[in-house]
């Protein structure tokens, strides 16, 4: 019997190198792509938190600063607390150079629970706690007060069993059962270190210390103008404060060429002064 050989085709080394070469330039070039989209990604991520970092910062600063002399709080000053004195509604480079301290009545904390009368110097108030059993109002950090926003007093004694309020002098303004109480408070702003890393920094003067708000700020600036936008250092002759706040991401990007790396933003914004050269 005749054996018919058949031929059979198959790949040959240098076909099978060529394949392997064309496969692994594909997987290198998918591997690149996929790196820089991955860099990409990571420096967007950055430049994101940078952005909310320094919006979350400044749009607080921007509404505690507009309420700077809320309440009347010039009928107290100058305030003392355990921190210090201030003798201004705004404190140009206090605690520190280049920061700022305001004093307001910024949050309600509580209510009249029975009217007050012109000439009284006594008001009852709803409570004295907060949610958490904490005091509102005491003779040390929390001794300011401003009733209705209107007329701000010292608190010379508290009663607990009557929630009763002895005020340093008589109201000025009668105050139906509801008005709002609040506490005054000193306000400081400022950029600090922390853990080495420059960090815009919050005090309420309350006893707690300065409190972190923004971590990565590398500068904070102040411009201090008039009601005609002409500089001034004068605190009663404020009536704008221009902020600019500056930002940089975490960690460095090893594609930016330019600098040391870092990519930065800056905010800045002008705030009118509302409650400044007004009378009740």
């Amino acid at each position: 019997m005749d054996t018919i050989l058949k031929k059979e085709k198959g790949l040959t080394l240098i076909e099978l190198l060529i394949a392997l070469v064309i496969s692994a330039l594909l997987i290198a070039g998918l591997y690149r792509t996929f790196i820089d989209q991955q860099k990409t990604f990571t420096v967007q991520e950055q430049v994101v938190d940078m952005q909310q970092n320094i919006r979350a910062g400044i749009n607080r600063m921007m509404t505690e600063i507009r309420m700077a002399g809320f309440g009347n709080v010039s009928m107290v000053l100058p305030v003392s607390y355990s921190t210090g004195t201030f003798n201004n509604v705004l404190n140009l480079n206090t605690p520190a150079a280049g920061s700022l301290t305001i004093v307001s009545s910024i949050d309600e904390t509580s209510t009249l629970a029975a009217e007050g009368g012109i000439g009284q110097n006594q008001v009852t108030v709803s409570t004295l706690t907060d949610g958490q059993g904490n005091a509102l109002f005491d003779t040390g950090n929390r001794k300011y007060i401003s009733i209705g926003g209107v007329e701000s007093h010292r608190i010379t004694s508290i009663d607990s069993g009557t929630s009763t309020i002895t005020l340093s002098g008589p109201l000025g303004f009668y105050h139906p059962a509801g008005t709002p109480v609040y506490i005054i408070r000193a306000l400081s702003y400022q950029v600090a270190s922390v853990n080495g890393t420059h960090t815009l920094m919050r005090d309420e003067h309350l006893g707690d210390g300065p409190q972190p708000q923004a971590d990565n700020i590398e500068d904070l600036q102040f411009t201090y103008l008039d009601a005609n936008e002409n500089p001034t250092l004068n605190p009663l002759d404020i009536r704008i404060i221009r902020v600019a706040l500056r930002a940089r991401t975490e960690r460095q990007d090893p594609d930016l060429n330019e600098g040391d790396g870092y990519r930065r933003r800056q905010i800045a914004s002008n705030i009118h002064i509302r409650n400044m050269g007004l009378t009740p």
